[in-house]
């Protein structure tokens, strides 16, 4: 397939870009600053393109099969940007009449476990206060999803861990794995590339834990 992937020089981005080189497929890494890219191989394409401007970004997304996101936050000084740029993103490929595509949110956004130990419950409730802005970017970031014309997933992993990817990993549907605490950046690709050809997960949001 031909991908195109956002946020390229991050934790999960970097992963999908050479985990999807490796299976075979043509990438498109969209950055700011190509330096910073680590990922090397046939087939990439490295597009430079301001994020905040969807009218640059349309050659990036232009006659691809799907556009996968790894964009975020880093801390809680970038709190917004998950909307703002993910907004750019769906301009650009609503322009195109791209539909696929499959962004990287956060488990405390999706629905509360089932039968979560009360642990973990107040464990999430501490979490969720401290990084509320984080998550709210995020919540707005699925808003601007569901109100797209894009066939859109958001995988919603909790605590992310620097892990060799392992294939093996809980995932849920419409859903958040109970006692779900972490999950390696490499698994959530894994995770976000599995997902691009499942139809079930069109305009849902997939938990994933281990």
């Amino acid at each position: 397939m031909k991908l195109t992937v956002f946020g390229a020089t991050g934790g999960v981005g970097g992963e999908i870009v050479r985990q999807a080189l490796a299976t075979g497929h043509e990438v498109t890494a969209v950055v700011r600053d190509p330096a910073r890219l680590s990922a090397t191989g046939a087939g990439l394409e490295v597009f430079r393109a301001d994020l905040k401007d969807p009218e640059s970004l349309r050659g990036a997304v232009a006659g691809r099969d799907a556009v996968l996101s790894g964009l975020g936050a880093r801390k809680k000084a970038d709190a917004g940007i998950a909307a703002e740029l993910t907004r750019s993103v769906v301009l650009a490929m609503e322009a195109e009449g791209v539909r696929r595509l499959v962004v990287v949110s956060a488990a405390p956004v999706g629905p509360p476990p089932e039968r979560q130990p009360l642990a973990d419950r107040i464990a999430g409730v501490l979490v969720s206060r401290i990084l509320k802005t984080v998550y709210d970017d995020l919540r707005a970031m699925e808003a601007e999803l569901a109100s797209s014309a894009t066939d859109w997933t958001s995988v919603r992993p909790p605590r992310l861990q620097d892990k060799p990817a392992t294939g093996v990993y809980r995932r849920m549907v419409g859903g958040t794995p109970a006692s779900g605490r972490f999950i390696g950046r490499a698994d959530v690709a894994h995770a976000m590339l599995a997902t691009i050809d499942d139809l079930a997960t069109v305009k849902q949001g997939v938990g994933v834990a281990y």
